[in-house]
């Protein structure tokens, strides 16, 4: 496996492609060759992963402006393997929840992509960022081992500060868009200050909505992921990690990191870090762990199979 850190070099060489590009969130590039119906093609189930074609490529790379877009170019005349990859990459980026967007590339359809970013071999995986690309990948690996490569990505751009979020790309087989439903209008204003950048408007915009309705699930669930966004804002995440290591009863410090591993896609490592600190505290100092510990089953969903685990963890703990 090639692997490297990621770097800003220079912007993608766009000169291969002449057509203009239609809005990314129209309808969806046809299946690679080959791809199974069952599966969605390439993308699969994913809304946060597009099908790149000659016509969309220069929007998905804009993309990158507001969170990254990582761009898998795959050929599965030439390795069936590599359409896995892109398959498994597609269901990563639904579990990061708009974190970045998965672009998948087959080259046998797009020639001229491959052209245009120099790929020297398949399948490749570049991340994007305000529109450079660094490579990341150049060899088929398990979806365990691509995860791991993603959360260290992720982990490193956090502690950088660029904690933006993509919006779902509802043609990319979201369940909404086979109902012919667009996004629903009320967390419109929290959604367009989190694709801002603006995290404490975001945080308010959910708020409002909370209070003016405490059972709507969907934003206390997108009012608690904000809060993780805003109490992890320009951390510097080795010296959270350090102080938290080194203070393994300073709640503070645990609770800091396990926001950031939530945030970087940890969540079974962020519930069992605060599960287990429970298990060393008591009172008062048990209390404020546990309601943080239900604020990030919150953030992550209470249907996420992850949160099933970790609340039955948490009543071994308390009892």
């Amino acid at each position: 496996m090639s692997q490297q850190p990621f770097g800003r070099r220079g912007a993608i060489d766009l000169s291969a492609l002449k057509r203009p590009a239609p809005p990314v969130g129209g309808p969806a590039a046809p299946a690679p060759s080959g791809a199974s119906p069952a599966g969605g093609g390439a993308a699969g189930p994913s809304s946060y992963a597009v099908e790149v074609t000659a016509e969309n490529f220069q929007q998905v790379v804009e993309m990158s402006m507001t969170a990254p877009v990582f761009l898998v170019l795959f050929s599965e005349s030439r390795l069936p393997e590599s359409l896995d990859l892109a398959r498994d990459l597609a269901i990563v980026s639904g579990e990061y929840e708009g974190r970045f967007i998965a672009g998948l590339v087959d080259v046998d359809a797009t020639p001229e992509i491959a052209q245009a970013m120099q790929v020297p071999s398949i399948p490749y995986v570049v991340a994007v960022l305000d529109g450079r690309p660094a490579p990341l990948l150049q060899d088929v690996v398990p979806i365990d081992q691509l995860r791991a490569m993603l959360n260290q990505v992720m982990q490193g751009l956090t502690a950088q500060g660029m904690t933006g979020r993509h919006q779902p790309l509802h043609h990319a087989g979201a369940e909404d868009d086979v109902d012919g439903e667009a996004s629903d209008p009320r967390y419109a204003a929290a959604e367009d200050a989190l694709a801002r950048n603006d995290i404490d408007g975001a945080v308010a915009e959910y708020q409002k909505l909370v209070d003016a309705n405490p059972a709507d699930a969907e934003a206390a669930a997108g009012l608690a992921m904000a809060k993780v966004l805003q109490r992890t804002r320009g951390v510097d995440l080795n010296a959270a990690r350090d102080a938290a290591a080194s203070a393994p009863d300073d709640i503070d410090a645990q609770l800091l990191v396990a926001d950031l591993d939530l945030l970087g896609g940890h969540v079974d490592d962020a519930f069992k870090r605060l599960t287990d600190l429970i298990a060393r505290t008591a009172d008062k100092e048990r209390d404020r762990v546990r309601e943080h510990l239900i604020d990030l089953f919150g953030a992550v969903g209470n249907d996420d199979p992850r949160v099933l685990r970790g609340r039955q963890n948490l009543a071994s703990a308390l009892f």
